[in-house]
């Protein structure tokens, strides 16, 4: 599979993230926004957005799995928090580095929101992957 992982000249170099991911792959997939739900369906970690950032993160390297994807395999993130503060940003860098590390950092986005989709949910993150096999 070919990710090309770039930070052109004329953009700052994130740390935590790539500006542009360039994607060649047969296979595409295609994470719901994962949010704090243990696989019996019961939230992790109410009112605590450390304990929710780590299922999330959790959950989301079990779904790509599911779909026989690794996170090098990831092209894109988006990160969706309530009330954010950028405060919060460590906490979300030391879960996305356990799950991506410091090399395959895929194009990233993060969005304070207001609200998602359940009262107790604080982080919402969802994913593209590409494979090169079909």
């Amino acid at each position: 599979m070919g990710l090309q992982r770039l930070n052109p000249s004329g953009l700052f170099k994130p740390a935590a993230y790539t500006q542009v991911v360039v994607a060649q792959g047969r296979r595409m997939v295609f994470l719901a926004g994962q949010v704090s739900i243990d696989a019996d369906g019961k939230v992790v970690a109410p009112g605590d957005f450390a304990g929710q950032v780590k299922q999330v993160f959790a959950n989301v390297a079990t779904a790509l799995r599911g779909a026989g994807a690794t996170p090098a395999d990831v092209t894109k993130i988006t990160i969706y928090v309530v009330n954010y503060k950028p405060e919060l940003r460590l906490l979300l860098g030391e879960a996305r580095s356990a799950v991506f590390g410091a090399t395959t950092l895929p194009a990233s986005t993060l969005v304070g929101v207001q609200a998602l989709a359940e009262p107790g949910f604080l982080i919402e993150i969802e994913a593209i992957a590409v494979l090169d096999e079909a």
